[in-house]
């Protein structure tokens, strides 16, 4: 048992000693003959008269701009669109212009693109259309009522159609009529 011992001991010992030779031999390579190339040149950069920083240009001073609004259009609202005292004021040219102090239907709220006609109802021998907006709320509506964006009046209702009468401006300051109609869909 004795034998045993004294042999784990001698290779403990040799074992270490291995690698203490591996050690020296890998920092043996790791010497100072590989950065000479790179000590050479941070000593010819060091070397090199240092240069002159050019000044920064100068500064071109900025007048201010005062926005007078005054007699401008709005520049918040689409070229077409316009506000109701706008209307009033513009709609000079061949006498149509929209109605715009009656009161807005719901309908008046979605373009007219996106309403669908989806049926029709006779109620008391009155034909009524039945229209799907983008909301999907289906409201019932009769000759009269407006719809759309354009001011569209409903003149007519068929089976298969509503025939409307839209105002879209023509030009600055004038209107002019406009038929349209929103067909039946399956």
């Amino acid at each position: 048992m004795a034998d045993k011992k004294l042999r784990l001991i001698s290779n403990s010992r040799l074992n270490s000693l291995l690698c203490c030779m591996f050690s020296l031999v890998f920092l043996l390579g790791c010497s100072d003959d590989g950065f000479s190339d790179l000590q050479k040149y941070i000593g010819e950069v060091k070397a090199k008269p240092k240069g002159t920083i050019e000044p920064l240009p100068e500064i071109k001073p900025v007048e201010p701009f005062v926005f007078k609004p005054e007699g401008l259009r709005d520049p918040f609202k689409a070229i077409g669109e316009s506000s109701e005292s706008e209307d009033v004021d513009i709609a000079v040219g061949n006498g149509i212009k929209p109605d715009t102090t009656r009161r807005k239907e719901e309908l008046e709220a979605f373009p007219l693109d996106s309403l669908r006609m989806v049926g029709t109802v006779v109620m008391k021998t009155n034909l009524w259309g039945l229209v799907k907006a983008s909301d999907k709320t289906i409201y019932r509506i009769q000759v009269g009522n407006h719809m759309g964006k354009n001011y569209g009046k409903i003149i007519r209702i068929l089976t298969d159609k509503i025939e409307l009468m839209e105002i879209v401006p023509d030009k600055p300051g004038t209107w002019r009529e406009q038929q349209t109609s929103l067909a039946l869909t399956e």
